[in-house]
């Protein structure tokens, strides 16, 4: 009985699947007008309804980020009602990061001194869910309560309950010191792929792509915050407390690599993982560091998504659904964000995570 269940949960994302934007419609929203015109044209797609929900109190570009984020909740939702009950927790630790998006955000608000009303749309939430529902732990009443705070240590105090605070605290005094978010951030990232990598030490053999997987996403994180130190000239020893320890790449060869004399001898160091080649040439016209995210984003993309889905009636496959869309996310809005930039098509088709 509960393989017929699985069946069936695992046969609505086969067909949901043939719902995700197609390489053609994302190069033709990079060809619109306007954020306007890009929304006209998703109300055609599957996230019709969630356009149409929040055209009621959003416009363009604000509408497009509420609808998206409301979509991946439905994503996240029904990932987390359909994976086996073994992969469950494993599901849940990978989908807080979108509570750790959230935190990260309604801090550097807190920051900016950006209002509720500001803020409110790039939340990852969604008032119309049960707490838990979506796999976030946070719902979205008390992330409301936390932009409402009056300050960054009473947003630290608020989400002791969470299991966040405790981590948050220990980087409070830090933050007192320097005024910088920084140490939150880090404290956070660090929290947060520990714990995933917990959840995924065993299963069913699906456990060793996915943490694979996991490693090179942190390596990744590892490589990007390596990069922004050097842009900004941060002292190693700065840098050094950003490191997250897991990845594919090991701490002292990213140090090793942090003392290169520039940003090509930098990258060869990590040839062994990723080919940055191009994203270093791209980097030297444009001075853009997204080209060596964009750069890596495609090779995970191209090395773990099709395998992920290779393995039916799996944890994996109810991953890579979830990781596809969030694919998809990231994709329309850096269509959206770059439109309202007056950036050229050709820049936008070249930031695009498509085959």
């Amino acid at each position: 009985m509960l393989e017929v269940m699985y069946s069936a949960a695992f046969g609505r994302l086969r067909s949901l699947s043939l719902d995700f934007l197609s390489k053609d419609f994302l190069l033709n929203l990079a060809r619109m007008e306007d954020p306007s015109e890009i929304a006209e044209a998703l109300e055609s797609t599957w996230y019709r309804s969630d356009i149409e929900s929040a055209a009621s109190m959003y416009s363009p570009p604000e509408l497009i980020e509420v609808a998206v984020n409301k979509h991946l909740i439905f994503v996240n939702r029904l990932a987390v009602s359909v994976v086996p009950l073994f992969g469950k927790n494993a599901m849940l630790a990978y989908l807080s990061k979108w509570d750790i998006e959230n935190i990260e955000l309604i801090l550097a608000a807190k920051s900016l001194g950006r209002s509720l009303e500001e803020t409110e749309p790039f939340l990852v939430s969604s008032r119309n869910l049960p707490v838990g529902i979506a796999g976030n732990v946070i719902p979205y009443s008390d992330l409301k309560l936390l932009l409402q705070q009056p300050d960054i240590e009473a947003v630290v105090n608020q989400l002791v309950k969470y299991g966040y605070g405790a981590v948050l605290l220990q980087e409070l005094s830090d933050f007192r010191r320097s005024g910088d978010l920084g140490s939150f951030t880090a404290a956070l990232q660090k929290y947060y792929y520990q714990r995933l990598l917990w959840e995924l030490r065993f299963f069913r053999g699906d456990e060793i792509l996915l943490r694979e997987y996991v490693k090179a996403e942190i390596a990744k994180k590892n490589i990007l915050n390596l990069l922004k130190s050097k842009e900004s000239s941060l002292p190693k020893e700065t840098f050094t407390k950003h490191i997250i320890e897991g990845g594919l790449i090991e701490p002292r060869q990213l140090l090793d690599a942090y003392d290169a004399s520039g940003y090509k001898e930098m990258v060869r160091r990590f040839e062994p993982w990723f080919d940055l080649s191009n994203a270093v040439a791209r980097y030297e016209e444009t001075g853009n560091l997204t080209e060596f995210e964009v750069e890596i984003d495609r090779m995970l993309s191209r090395t773990y998504l099709s395998k992920l889905r290779s393995k039916a009636l799996s944890v994996s496959s109810v991953f890579e659904f979830v990781i596809r869309a969030e694919y998809e996310r990231q994709n329309i809005r850096r269509i959206v964000y770059a439109k309202q930039y007056k950036m050229s098509e050709k820049y936008i088709n070249d930031i695009l995570l498509v085959g």
